[in-house]
């Protein structure tokens, strides 16, 4: 089976190497001339890299982990202490750990959340505690239920006091969704706490060695290529053409550099762009279907990632950091956290700026201004001196549409992978699975498309019809249980 995939992210590289597993022919179909999607990273005029966001891997990502050893390259994480680090705004440079220690979950956690006094009191750990009961109980299903609160809503709920929102859960929702706790769906923050809870190392954070483009994309690449699949650049899907029964006859690609427009045709056809691209090209006869007008409920979310080169060290601090002030998320020193961009005399901070909403349309120049001042708080003993540390360069990387937006009751709106079109499925972290707009997520989208495609009723009386052209097409084959 020939399976022609819009999309060279996570969610469409994975996608292709699961059907390839399963004996089918992928050709995956990137509309930029880098990999990744929302992993991409680029080199610039020095040769420093810089990426699309702040790429955390968790120990509570199996599938993502899962690809990883298939592939043979789990050694290229670089897993860090077991330790949630937040700064404290009213103390300027002084940080306040969650050290996990080895032990079963949940107990682990819950002794970490004890042993901090920085910033719950008894009481708010007390509430906290009884709060967290019905998601360690009931589980994933409770959990999706309140989707219909915000975090800070299921928060008062409980009768746990703002405290804890504005301590903990602004810099933790920033993190993983981009905006704040009053904005944010409790059914994602609750899903990552679950999963935490319940994985001995599922809060434990790891950094690639090097670019998600070369050191985690390209060997999917190779997989795919290695066994006959196909992945090109620069192909930019223009319109998804239709026979006269509305099934998909060919994927229209857009011509670049001078060249003519062609058509890529498969037995079967994958979106994996982001559910903004979909909505722009869902064919028209598509739209009058209740399916397809869910996506109208799906909107990415704003995000942007910064890199800041110094003239000298800042940190040694070898983790993620959750900076818990207003304009940014989470940052860390690559020249720290990452083997390819170590540098021991200079730090190379990245950090994400969050929400991103009020300042997408802003300059480079007025972002990193802003920056620089949160910085001086951050780093009170680089820049409050009077040999302040110099910032030697800087890359503003802006995502318009990022992730889709997790505000609450969104978790109705996420589609299948299974589109009421036979021979079209749908792939991303956007898709309805357990997991959040996240890499894990796309992961995990890709392997539940590829499954979709051999169970497909369509295409199995497809290879049952075809069995005459068996010696040019490969047949599919049963896949592994996702």
């Amino acid at each position: 089976m020939r399976v022609a995939i819009a999309g060279a992210g996570l969610a469409g590289l994975s996608c292709a190497k699961y059907l390839i597993d399963a004996g089918h022919t992928p050709i995956v179909l990137e509309s930029r001339d880098v990999l990744g999607g929302l992993v991409a990273a680029w080199k610039d005029e020095d040769g420093d890299w810089y990426e699309t966001g702040l790429h955390a891997f968790f120990g509570a990502y199996p599938n993502m982990l899962q690809l990883m050893a298939e592939l043979g390259i789990e050694d290229r994480l670089q897993w860090k202490q077991h330790t949630l680090i937040f700064n404290q705004p009213d103390k300027p440079g002084v940080l306040s750990r969650f050290d996990v220690p080895d032990i079963p979950a949940p107990f682990n956690v819950i002794v970490s959340i004890l042993r901090n006094n920085d910033m719950l009191t008894w009481e708010q750990k007390v509430r906290f505690a009884i709060g967290l009961t019905p998601a360690i109980v009931r589980g994933q299903k409770y959990v999706e239920e309140m989707d219909k609160y915000s975090m800070d809503e299921w928060l008062r709920r409980q009768g746990i006091d703002e405290k804890v929102s504005t301590d903990v859960f602004i810099a933790a929702s920033k993190a993983l969704t981009f905006i704040n706790p009053d904005e944010v769906s409790s059914t994602i923050l609750l899903t990552a706490l679950n999963r935490f809870l319940q994985e001995r190392y599922g809060s434990k954070i790891a950094f690639l060695d090097g670019s998600p483009t070369e050191r985690l994309c390209q060997p999917i690449v190779d997989y795919i290529t290695a066994g006959g699949g196909e992945v090109h650049l620069k192909k930019p899907l223009k319109e998804i053409q239709l026979h006269e029964d509305g099934t998909v006859k060919g994927f229209l690609m857009r011509g670049l550099d001078g060249a003519a427009d062609e058509v890529i045709t498969a037995d079967a056809y994958v979106s994996a762009m982001s559910v903004d691209v979909m909505k722009v090209l869902t064919p028209s006869s598509w739209k009058t279907m209740a399916f397809f007008q869910k996506l109208d409920g799906l909107e990415g979310v704003p995000v942007i990632n910064l890199h800041l080169w110094f003239d000298r060290k800042l940190t040694d601090i070898d983790q993620l950091l959750f900076s818990r002030s207003e304009l940014l998320s989470v940052y860390a020193d690559m020249s720290v956290t990452c083997k390819e961009y170590a540098d021991p005399d200079r730090s190379m901070l990245e950090l994400v700026l969050a929400p991103a909403k009020d300042w997408i349309d802003k300059s480079d120049d007025e972002i990193i201004a802003a920056t620089m001042k949160d910085l001086e708080r951050l780093f009170p003993q680089h820049f409050g001196t009077d040999n302040p540390a110099k910032l030697r360069k800087f890359k503003v990387v802006k995502t318009p549409r990022s992730v889709y937006t997790a505000t609450p009751g969104r978790q109705a709106y996420r589609p299948d992978q299974v589109t009421p079109v036979p021979n079209f499925f749908l792939s991303g972290s956007y898709t309805m699975q357990r997991y959040l707009g996240s890499m894990e997520g796309a992961v995990l989208s890709g392997k539940l498309t590829a499954q979709a495609l051999v169970n497909s009723q369509w295409l199995s009386d497809l290879s049952h019809s075809t069995n005459d052209s068996a010696s040019t097409r490969h047949q599919p084959q049963p896949m592994a249980k996702i």
